[in-house]
């Protein structure tokens, strides 16, 4: 692989356009969200940039004088990263890295170079390497920065044009031959999936950083990875679960994000597909982030491209311990309380009151509430399991200490 201009440090700069179809509230929630997976990937955001716009300029993101400043304050404080809140098309690459002449990344790039630090099975690795090649085979012409200064003239343009055509079917053979691997360990996953038989299967889905592998460990005992970043796990991991004589599979998933790169639905298709097959979906939600709610609808848009929208689904709202609200001041003047001043006992008054049994308010680190979400699980469990397994009654039934049943 072409080797990329390298950055001369870990700092970087952040950069967002606020406009029609995102106000200047929502530019810096999804900064906030840069920030963290630039703190993941290993670098430190050190100064914000937004513009006010209609939309983003086609040709450098930024306008020509906002664009400017930044190269100033990069210049001045030695930055080595530029880091772009959306995804920048090949021509948008190529003419900041002109001006800004420094690392250029945008949050798809961010986020698979996430991928990849993170990834530790051959499967995962392969998934993210297949999508990594997706982004970079329109932008290979920006990577030939030895071009760069050629005025053409004769015998110029060919060469130019050769290398960098013998690059892109490198890159194609390469995707092709990706493709080919994911296809063979599909069929082997299929089989494995295949070979669990008819045993009931729960998937843990939620925003990535919510507390699932928390979750995963605490109910069936295992030692999955889990951390406060954004991505800690991208393999996926599949346990057994008895919970008063039933058994069944619980599945620990990737974790969704907003503007998650379509590249890497595509490759984690296989991975995805534990959702599609699941009989039940445990949506974990970290109640704690003040964006919550718009993570709850990130994950419903991607579980509906994914056609999984419509299956029996356990709303599991996590880190109640860590869960804080604004308090009014007698000096505060407010009107109308607004969704920062609510306690959780108000929230659950609000549109989760008609979830009903759907939902459950706990702390998988605390353990907090623990049995009363094995209890809603297993419930839910059940209904799947009389279905396919009639019967077996024998293990519907509760028994007391004296063994007589309930």
């Amino acid at each position: 692989m072409i080797e990329e201009k390298k950055a001369t440090s870990e700092k970087a700069v952040l950069i967002a356009v606020i406009s029609q179809y995102q106000d200047e509230e929502k530019t810096n929630e999804y900064l906030d969200e840069l920030e963290f997976l630039t703190l993941t990937a290993g670098g430190v955001a050190v100064k914000r940039f937004s513009q006010k716009m209609e939309r983003p300029n086609p040709k450098t993101f930024l306008g020509a004088g906002k664009l400017d400043d930044v190269k100033d304050y990069i210049e001045q404080n030695d930055i080595g990263t530029a880091i772009f809140d959306d995804e920048l098309s090949p021509a948008q690459l190529r003419n900041i890295e002109k001006i800004l002449d420094c690392k250029i990344l945008d949050r798809t790039n961010l986020i698979l170079d996430i991928f990849a630090q993170r990834a530790q099975t051959s499967y995962a690795r392969t998934q993210v390497e297949l999508a990594q090649c997706q982004y970079l085979l329109p932008r290979l012409t920006r990577l030939w920065t030895h071009l760069s200064r050629q005025k053409g003239g004769i015998g110029m343009r060919g060469p130019g044009e050769t290398e960098i055509e013998t690059d892109r079917r490198i890159v194609r053979d390469k995707i092709s031959g990706l493709k080919k691997k994911l296809i063979t360990i599909d069929k082997q996953m299929a089989i494995q999936r295949k070979n669990r038989g008819r045993m009931v299967r729960v998937a843990l889905v939620g925003y990535t950083n919510v507390g699932k592998s928390t979750l995963m460990n605490v109910v069936s005992k295992s030692d999955v990875f889990a951390e406060n970043k954004l991505f800690a796990t991208l393999d996926t991991t599949v346990r057994k679960v008895v919970i008063k004589n039933i058994p069944f599979l619980l599945t620990d998933t990737v974790g969704f994000i907003r503007k998650l790169p379509t590249q890497l639905i595509e490759s984690f298709k296989s991975t995805l597909d534990e959702v599609r097959e699941a009989d039940l979906l445990l949506h974990v939600v970290d109640i704690s982030h003040p964006n919550f709610e718009d993570h709850i609808d990130s994950v419903n848009k991607i579980l509906d491209e994914i056609e999984s929208a419509d299956k029996p689904t356990i709303l599991v709202f996590n880190k109640i311990d860590a869960y804080t609200h604004k308090t009014i001041d007698q000096d505060d003047l407010v009107t109308e309380k607004s969704k920062e001043y609510f306690t959780l006992e108000e929230w659950k008054k609000t549109w989760m009151n008609e979830l009903g049994e759907n939902c459950i308010f706990m702390s998988a680190l605390n353990k907090e509430n623990l049995e009363e979400f094995r209890k809603k699980t297993f419930e839910e469990v059940k209904k799947v399991h009389i279905q396919r397994f009639p019967y077996n009654d024998y293990l519907y039934t509760e028994y007391n200490d004296k063994g007589e049943s309930i």
